[in-house]
């Protein structure tokens, strides 16, 4: 008896690999179901999926960012250790070169007429003091270890240099403007208040990092040619551009927030240099 049903196409049963029709397969992609034969199956967390899976994933995967939105790098923290060896290597030029230190150091003074000196000051030291630059170093070597890693590099490096020329600012606005100064101690601050800030943020324990600020910082107001202002205007300075990068919102337009907000950060510095400058010609 009939019931005028067609009887099913054996070929419509018989599972076949897409990409090629020939060859019979009962293993399916875990993803789009579809037969795959063995050429066309790629390992996947479970079971296989098949070629045109994997290059849609592939396709559509985005670029892995860091928790503040900077590309992640394998290996050892690049631009930590370069601003460590420009700072021994310009150390070594101080001893070398006669006149090197004078030529490039930072005093209000200067700033009109050569203000690349806020930010060539962060690479030099006291020839006559090598605890500076080793102390220096030490922290930025430690702080750089875990900065880094979370901003990204070239997050990080815009950072350190934002708060080197903030400890000139710093400098501009407080000190004597015939005080001449050298040194990274306004970067280090910077990275000591961006990693406080960005604690904060993470909710993370901050009580020993303020004790470990305030000494430091308090070294600056008792200890003789230590300049408590470029440590105020790093710290200030980098703790403002953490804030930037830590608290934009997360989403596509993040970036596009971030740099904003620091470049906004870099010109409210030089016009606070600029002030500083009228102060010093009214």
């Amino acid at each position: 008896m009939s019931y005028g049903v067609p009887a099913p196409d054996p070929a419509e049963q018989t599972p076949v690999c897409p990409r090629h029709p020939e060859r019979v397969s009962y293993v399916r992609c875990q993803r789009c179901a579809r037969p795959v034969c063995p050429e066309c199956q790629r390992p996947a967390a479970v079971g296989v999926q098949c070629i045109a899976c994997v290059r849609e994933q592939a396709r559509g995967a985005r670029g892995t960012v860091t928790p503040y939105g900077g590309s992640v790098y394998t290996g050892a923290p690049v631009v930590t250790y370069t601003m460590i060896t420009l700072c021994a290597v310009v150390f070594a030029l101080q001893w070398l070169v006669p006149g090197f230190t004078n030529r490039f150091a930072y005093a209000p003074v200067l700033t009109a007429m050569e203000p690349w000196r806020m930010l060539t000051s962060a690479f030099l030291h006291s020839p006559g003091f090598v605890l500076h630059i080793g102390f220096n170093m030490y922290a930025l070597w430690i702080l750089g270890q875990i900065l880094e890693p979370l901003l990204g590099r070239l997050r990080f490096a815009v950072l350190y240099l934002l708060a080197a020329v903030g400890g000139s600012v710093g400098v501009a606005l407080w000190s004597d403007p015939g005080q001449a100064v050298v040194g990274a101690s306004g970067a280090v601050f910077g990275l000591f208040g961006a990693l406080l800030v960005i604690q904060r943020k993470r909710r993370g324990e901050v009580r020993q990092l303020v004790v470990l600020i305030v000494v430091n910082g308090v070294l600056g107001f008792v200890v003789p040619g230590i300049a408590w202002q470029a440590h105020l205007g790093g710290l200030l300075s980098g703790a403002a551009a953490a804030a930037v990068l830590a608290y934009a919102p997360k989403g596509p337009r993040r970036s596009a927030i971030q740099w904003i907000g620091l470049s906004a950060l870099a010109v409210a510095l030089l016009g606070l240099s600029a002030w500083a400058i009228l102060l010093l010609n009214p």
